[in-house]
């Protein structure tokens, strides 16, 4: 190589010397580059340190030049070790609402999903739905960040207490919903209180807003006022998240005496309370209780509603319903995020929930979760002896099972998965420790027939056999 050789053409000589070479072996020095290559030391400089630059090789000062562990990487390899030490401590815990490791086995009866079954979906109606919401001339045309307004009225509509258009944000969803409200209400570090037992899907989205989870405790009658109350004076709070309609898990209805209770101490603690009502549309064919929304006259609550569990699991339709600046926060994090919900899909839900078919798929759909609960509990008691159901709710689609003294729940979810039952394990439920019984979450609207119900139920026996809980 001559004098006037280029540091590029250097780089390239010593690179496929460090290919030859194992990672941490050194390379010739300077003075012995100059010498075999005839270059000057400039030139041997400026190529060390090209060759430093793309990681090929690491410079040790009064040492030497050594080959880096990246130059040994087969070509195309990609080395993502540097993001770990650049993204931090931000990660997003998927843990409580990511499916099951792997696909379930052929033949698995599914008891542990949130969603209903494919037989128990308006499917005839919402296909019909979702054409002539094509058809429309502007379906594929931009909708405002806000959401269609004649969506935006039957959701006011729903949600009643003189709620109008204005009052609604549609979404893609219920988490998106929740998702948004977490991150428009309370700055990261801050503490939010929610139920315990309470939904996983808000405890990960919580959390993934930075948010610190403060646990109050439900009974039979949902959540525990005095327990609330306590948990603001001590945390300073300024958000209370809740399922005051058909609790997941435990099925429980915040009780009348109880409902201006928490709204009461809420206002008092100048904070904001958000109203998961996920199941308005799942009663068993008796009265629903209005939401909190309609007694709340001072813009406490923010109403979280959603078409994905009456009607299937992409009908990602949600709405966020609230009065006061907390509204046009939420609007500007939804449009930061997404600018606004695809238009067909609002198109299609528009038509369904307009249609005479929408009533009457409400009204099929409790009168055969109702079916569907008493047959869950009927063969549990039989099934289980030593197992216990708490409580037989008068809508939603889970049952919360309490286990026999010892065994563990983490345990009886993998033998039964084994067994080809799918179920939830109840730690999943609570923001911290677990209370010392354990328990399952047990769903009644993810299997096939009742008789497939009835299987599972043999399926989940024979697991807890294997654990010794029988």
């Amino acid at each position: 190589m001559s004098d006037g050789s280029t540091s590029d053409e250097l780089a390239t000589r010593l690179r496929t010397l460090a290919d030859r070479l194992e990672p941490g072996d050194r390379l010739p020095s300077s003075r012995e580059l100059i010498q075999q290559y005839r270059v000057g030391p400039a030139t041997v400089a400026r190529a060390i340190a090209l060759l430093a630059a793309e990681g090929t090789v690491v410079t040790r000062p009064g040492s030497g030049t050594y080959v880096a562990t990246r130059a040994r990487q087969e070509k195309g390899a990609v080395d993502t070790a540097w993001q770990t030490v650049s993204l931090t401590d931000r990660a997003v815990d998927t843990r409580l609402i990511a499916e099951p490791p792997g696909p379930e086995p052929a033949g698995t009866i599914t008891m542990g999903g949130g969603y209903i079954h494919r037989s128990l979906q308006p499917t005839r109606a919402l296909s019909a739905a979702l054409a002539r919401a094509a058809r429309r001339p502007d379906a594929w045309d931009r909708a405002t960040a806000s959401g269609l307004p004649e969506l935006r009225a039957v959701f006011a509509r729903i949600a009643g207490g003189g709620v109008t258009p204005e009052d609604v944000l549609v979404t893609a969803g219920g988490q998106s919903a929740l998702s948004i409200a977490f991150r428009a209400i309370a700055g990261p570090g801050s503490p939010v209180l929610v139920e315990s037992p309470g939904y996983p899907g808000a405890l990960a989205a919580a959390r993934a807003a930075g948010l610190r989870l403060v646990p109050v405790p439900v009974d039979a009658d949902g959540v525990r006022p005095d327990l609330l109350a306590d948990a603001f004076a001590m945390t300073g709070a300024r958000l209370f998240y809740c399922q005051p309609t058909f609790h997941n898990p435990t099925g429980a209805v915040l009780a009348p005496e109880r409902r201006r209770q928490v709204l009461d101490v809420a206002r008092a603690s100048g904070a904001f309370v958000v109203e998961d009502d996920f199941a308005r549309h799942l009663g068993h064919g008796g009265p629903v209780p209005r939401p909190l929304s309609v007694d709340d006259g001072d813009g406490t609550v923010v109403h979280v509603t959603s078409l994905t569990k009456p009607v299937a699991p992409s009908m990602r339709i949600g709405a966020l319903v609230a009065r006061g600046p907390v509204m046009e926060r939420m609007r500007a994090v939804r449009l930061v995020d997404d600018f606004f919900v695809t238009r067909p899909l609002q198109e299609a839900a528009l038509e369904l929930l307009s249609s005479p078919a929408w009533d009457r798929h409400v009204r099929v759909l409790g009168d055969r979760l109702r079916e569907r609960c008493a047959r869950l509990a009927a063969a549990l008691t039989a099934g289980l002896p030593t197992a216990a159901v708490r409580n037989v709710p008068a809508g939603g689609l889970h049952l919360w099972l309490r286990l026999p003294p010892g065994v563990d729940d983490t345990e009886l979810t993998a033998a039964a998965r084994r067994r080809g039952v799918a179920v939830s394990a109840g730690s999943r439920y609570f923001a911290t420790e677990p209370p010392t019984e354990a328990h399952l979450r047990l769903g009644f609207a993810a299997t096939a027939d009742l008789a497939e119900l009835d299987e599972g139920v043999r399926r989940l026996g024979a697991a807890l056999r294997d654990v010794g809980g029988a």
